[in-house]
């Protein structure tokens, strides 16, 4: 029986690390299914679903001398499968305000409030180092549609002052 686990690795980032690491899971007869890579700082980060024959020690067996090679750290979890079960995501958040703590905090609690389930979040900071800018991108999906997304963050926006912009996603477009 073949098992599902989550890899994670993180460390500085550097060209071909996804080459590397892809082509040591393909020798050593692992699948890869989903998978989301991002850098962030000058680290980068992966997150792959990797379907393998065998329990999480061999496949760490696998991946760890790579990981090792290119001092990246490594986490293995199993997990359930479950492709092609997307949520598809209806409603897109953008929000800029002044860097502070707690800006994510308040606006996902917010969000969750006006039952969103977030599928991506991307977050930067802007402007300068005297007046830096949070931004962030935020896909979800709302059983309420934007409209439930839009009453919540608008009275949010007011209150910590920050800008808001909420759209409906289409995916049935073309």
């Amino acid at each position: 029986m073949k098992n599902w686990f989550m890899l994670t690795l993180v460390g500085k980032d550097r060209p071909g690390i996804v080459a590397k690491v892809s082509a040591a899971l393909y020798r050593g007869g692992a699948n890869l299914g989903e998978a989301s890579m991002t850098r962030l700082g000058g680290n980068f980060a992966v997150m792959l679903m990797t379907q393998y024959e065998g329990p999480p020690e061999a496949l760490e067996k696998i991946v760890a001398p790579v990981a090792g090679g290119l001092a990246l750290r490594l986490h293995i979890d199993p997990i359930e499968g479950e492709l092609h079960r997307h949520v598809e995501p209806n409603v897109r958040v953008s929000v800029y305000g002044a860097d502070r703590a707690g800006i994510v905090a308040e606006v996902t609690g917010a969000l969750a409030e006006a039952g969103l389930n977030i599928l991506d979040l991307e977050s930067d900071v802007g402007g300068s180092s005297l007046r830096p800018i949070y931004i962030m991108h935020i896909e979800g999906h709302a059983e309420g549609g934007a409209d439930a997304v839009k009453r919540i963050l608008e009275a949010l926006a007011k209150e910590k002052n920050i800008e808001v912009q909420i759209a409906p996603i289409d995916t049935l477009l073309g």
